[in-house]
Order: C-alpha cells, then sequence, then structure tokens
C-alpha cells in the first residue's frame, strides 16, 4: 500500500497573528483586566498567521453552537470537495475508483455525515464505503491513514481516501478566558487535508506498518467538554510530561516489531501540537533539532490544524522535501486519549 496523493486546502482569508490578536481582544476586552496576557500567550505559539472560515470582523456574529455548525458545514464542503479532487490527480485516479472514504473531524458535526454531502456534491461512487470519524482530536490524521490502509490491505485492488477538516476558528469561546482558551485562540487555524492510498502503484512511500497507542489514566489531558455554547477546549499543561513518559517507548516497540531502531529513521512526519509537544517529542525520542523543520514551518504558516496538521507536513515532505528513496520514515500524531498513531513508512 502506498500514498499515491496528498493534497491540502485553506479559506482564503489569512490574517497574522497580529490581526487576529487585535480582533479577539475586541472580544475579551470587558473580561480580561490586562489584554497583554492574551498577547504573551499568542507570541509564544510559534504561529506567525492563520487561516480563517469566515472574514474576521463575521465572527462577532455567531454567538450560538447552531450557527457556528452550519457554518463549518458550509466551508467543510468547499474545502473537503477541494483537498479530494487534488489528492485524486496527484494520485492519477479518478473519483469513479474510490471504494472507500474515511472522513475526520472533531470540530464540527453532521448527520448525514461530510462523506454524504460530498457523493452529492462530487458525484462520488454511490457504492462507496463512508466512514466517519469524530472524537480523535489531532491523532485523527494519522489514524485515518491506519485505516485507509487498512482497507486497501483488505481490498488491493481498490482506492481509499482520507479526509480531513478542521475548521477551528469556529470553536472560539467567547466567555472562556481560561489559560487553555485563550492559548488555543493563538494556536488553532483552519484547513482541510486529503490523502490517496492505493497499492503498489505509484512513487509514493509504501506504507510498511502502522502501530495505535493508548497512554492509561490520560483522558483528562486533552480534548473537548461539550455544553450548550459549543466545543470547550480541555488542555492540560501535563501533556509534555506525558510524551517524556510515554512515547519513547511506545515509538521504541513499534520499531523493534519491524527490526528498525530510531537511528534507522531517516524522515520524521510529525504533527504541529505546538511548541511545547514539538520540543518534548524530539527531547524525549533524543532526536536533532532539525528533525521537525517541515513541522516548525507548517506550525508558524498556519498554525496546528488539529488532524489535518500532520497531513499538511506529509504533503510538504512529499512535495518539496522528498526523502531519498529507500529511506525509512515515521508518521506520527498525538491527541485526546491521550495516545498517539504511528505510522511506518518506506519512502
Amino acid at each position: 500500500m502506498r500514498i499515491a496523493g496528498v493534497a491540502t486546502a485553506v479559506p482564503k482569508q489569512y490574517y497574522s497573528q497580529q490581526q487576529i490578536l487585535d480582533e479577539l481582544g475586541k472580544y475579551w476586552s470587558d473580561k480580561l483586566p490586562k489584554l497583554e496576557i492574551l498577547n504573551r500567550f499568542h507570541h509564544r505559539v510559534g504561529v506567525e498567521g492563520r487561516h480563517l472560515s469566515l472574514p474576521i470582523e463575521q465572527y462577532h456574529d455567531v454567538e450560538r453552537f447552531g450557527q457556528s455548525n452550519a457554518q463549518w458545514l458550509r466551508v467543510a464542503e468547499e474545502l473537503g470537495e477541494e483537498a479530494v479532487t487534488a489528492a485524486l490527480a496527484m494520485a492519477g485516479v479518478s473519483k469513479d475508483d474510490v471504494g472507500a472514504m474515511i472522513v475526520v473531524s472533531v470540530t464540527g458535526i453532521a448527520s448525514p455525515s461530510l462523506d454524504a454531502h460530498l457523493v452529492n456534491k462530487m458525484g462520488l461512487p454511490l457504492n462507496m464505503r463512508r466512514t466517519p470519524i469524530f472524537g480523535l482530536g489531532c491523532v485523527a490524521g494519522a489514524a485515518g491513514i491506519s485505516q485507509a490502509t487498512d482497507y486497501v490491505r483488505a481490498y488491493p485492488d481498490r482506492v481509499a481516501v482520507l479526509l480531513s477538516v478542521e475548521l477551528c476558528s469556529l470553536t472560539w469561546q467567547r466567555g472562556d478566558v481560561s489559560v487553555a482558551n485563550l492559548i488555543a485562540s493563538g494556536l488553532f487555524g483552519d484547513g482541510a487535508a486529503a490523502v490517496v492510498i492505493r497499492g503498489d502503484e505509484g512513487d509514493g512511500p509504501e506504507v510498511v506498518g502502522t502501530e495505535s497507542i493508548f497512554f492509561p489514566d490520560t483522558e483528562d489531558a486533552m480534548g473537548w467538554d461539550i455544553s450548550e455554547e459549543g466545543f470547550k477546549i480541555v488542555l492540560s499543561s501535563e501533556v509534555p510530561a506525558v510524551i517524556h513518559k510515554y512515547l519513547p517507548g511506545g515509538v521504541d516497540a513499534f520499531l523493534a516489531k519491524h527490526g528498525l531502531k530510531r537511528d534507522d529513521v531517516g524522515s520524521w512526519v510529525m504533527h504541529t501540537g505546538g511548541p511545547k509537544v514539538l520540543e518534548a517529542t524530539q527531547e524525549s525520542l533524543g532526536l536533532p533539532a532539525c528533525t521537525f523543520a517541515a513541522s516548525w514551518d507548517s506550525l508558524k504558516r498556519v498554525g496546528n490544524l488539529s488532524s489535518a496538521s500532520v497531513l499538511f507536513v506529509l504533503e510538504e515532505t512529499m512535495k518539496r522535501r522528498r526523502p531519498a528513496k529507500g529511506t525509512w520514515g515515521v508518521l506520527a500524531a498525538m491527541g485526546p486519549g491521550f495516545c498517539a498513531e504511528l505510522v511506518l513508512l518506506r519512502w
């Protein structure tokens, strides 16, 4: 099984970190005694700008969860079609050849699910297997690749598509001035990405193996509290410590199953969780500072895009930083659970 195509799509609106900070300051000017607190958090997350689903001044008019979710579905359809169309073109595959579609998101919900909307909008096969996944958060981009690979492994003559759409700006909580929400408002952005998995045809990296790792008793580290207002961020300061405790052993065990060690891996495609997450991952695995250069660049350019982030880094790696043929690679993401998903690649 190979990753035959990957493509990303972003909303047309792009704002610098300072522009977003200024607008959010209007939200919270009556709730924060000192806006310097917000300013400090926004400038510590390593983000220079982000794409937003709406023109920035329109967020003041989105007051209820139903309003934000309706916008999520509208924009998700547009970006989803764009990303899937581009990924299929890169893979040299017709939309009529798609046998399965896995759609992941944690920033909006719909029933019928987004994939059903895209069947109608794009004219996708009526017998296509549809698997919508909600709740995995940032880890879902890597988990979706695993699910798509399993499908193609079972049906090697078919094609599977993974679509991730995350519109994090539509989850902003106006009444929440917790540290977690202030950080999240400076870190997360909007975007979509699609990946095409097919048999051994093409020059994309081979998916050699996958692994899910659940870190016990860490469910309070990250996720959402679902309330009448919508999705309220849960983001613990303990996440770096959890990474240090659990990730190295999990990575080593996964590699050992394939007769490999960390030193054998020449390419790391890592989810852009934020500065502290990237630093903890690098330090815990004993990797050089340059290892996650593509992830740092993506974080700076578009922010953390939840499940789509690792796919943005994958696109950058495939199109502009492709390792030498035969190089071992690891694609990885972490998210609510707390958990990790690992994908072993052979370039």
